[in-house]
């Protein structure tokens, strides 16, 4: 899991057609690079070739990347490993070790603290699970021997170098995902630079070890993208018979566009529980396959899409508004069972 990378860019990498992979010591296009980033981030550019001058090709992210596209799964498939019992119990933990926080950066914020840290469990697992990846290998592998993201790839390996210029770090220490994302919550660089947050008031900001930086950084990083306090994600919808296939055609991947509410009732939808303070935001439809046979529908509302900001997987911002109401309900000592549709 990480933030999510953009849609495959066209464009390809100057001087790097001829250049072999690797080899960033003495490469005309990574020399060309850092007086780029030198003059983006005020970094010398001898510090910055010598430090990418130790960057490492990994032949493996590359074949990563390139991995065929296979079709996504369904939520009875992704749901469960996200829902189980352990978990679950995981959550509860961080959950009860990091209330005084995570209170704090719910008043402050208006992020409700079981969203942040199913963030953090379906990301990391809490901390278990950041990655094993150099972020300057991931990095530099894909700012310069993969044109197809290249761009993209060569703005975040400038924020990686004023990251760790920044925070006084060895870039060869920090480690992450193969598309370099990092630390507990999985933040690409440019989204550590702009909303991560020193919320323990130590004087500087760590996302790899703090866990209460890594609370306040996520709840800025939902609140600066719109979360709206005390609104719902998910509500439970039905649709008739009569009336399913025209949903269906509006459904892309499980999810349609924005609409007004009433829009979607004269289409025939129905909304369990709708609360009397909803916001007036256009709603869209989430469809979650429960079984073979067997699909749920539910209005996703405003907050739903900015769990997208995160991760674009509509299955993943379920999967965090799942794991949150599961935790809630583990915390009031009810026990709940392990299967991908539970009810919040």
């Amino acid at each position: 899991m990480m933030v999510t990378v953009p849609a495959a860019m066209a464009g390809g990498t100057a001087g790097a057609a001829n250049a072999p992979p690797g080899h960033y010591a003495t490469r005309a296009d990574v020399r060309a690079f850092a007086r780029e980033a030198s003059q983006a981030t005020g970094i010398p550019v001898a510090t910055i070739e010598r430090t990418l001058g130790t960057a490492r090709y990994q032949a493996a992210i590359v074949a990563l990347m390139d991995k065929p596209l296979l079709a996504p799964p369904k939520w009875f498939e992704y749901a469960p490993s996200f829902l189980d019992p352990a978990r679950v119990a995981a959550g509860v933990a961080f959950f009860d070790a990091n209330a005084a926080t995570l209170a704090r950066a719910e008043a402050l914020y208006g992020v409700p603290a079981g969203i942040i840290v199913a963030i953090v469990g379906v990301e990391t697992y809490w901390g278990r699970i950041t990655g094993r990846y150099r972020v300057l290998d991931a990095l530099a592998t894909l700012a310069f021997d993969y044109p197809r993201r290249a761009p993209f790839f060569r703005g975040e390996l400038t924020e990686f170098l004023a990251l760790t210029h920044e925070e006084k770090l060895a870039p060869g220490s920090v480690l992450g995902s193969f598309a370099g994302a990092t630390g507990l919550p999985q933040f690409m660089p440019g989204s550590y630079r702009r909303y991560a947050i020193d919320f323990d008031g130590d004087g500087r900001i760590d996302l790899w070890t703090n866990a209460a930086d890594t609370i306040g950084s996520v709840a800025n990083f939902l609140a600066r993208h719109d979360w709206a306090r005390g609104q719902p994600v998910l509500l439970p919808a039905s649709i008739d018979a009569a009336n399913r296939a025209a949903l269906d055609a509006r459904l892309d991947g499980g999810l349609s566009e924005r609409r007004a509410l009433d829009a979607w009732r004269q289409d025939g939808l129905a909304v369990a529980s709708l609360p009397a303070d909803l916001a007036p935001d256009p709603v869209g439809v989430l469809a979650l396959e429960e079984g073979a046979d067997a699909t749920s529908l539910w209005l996703a509302c405003n907050n739903f899409y900015v769990i997208t900001r995160y991760n674009r997987s509509r299955l993943y911002a379920a999967a965090v508004w799942k794991l949150a109401a599961a935790i809630d309900v583990a915390r009031r000592d009810v026990v709940i069972p392990a299967k991908a549709g539970i009810q919040p």
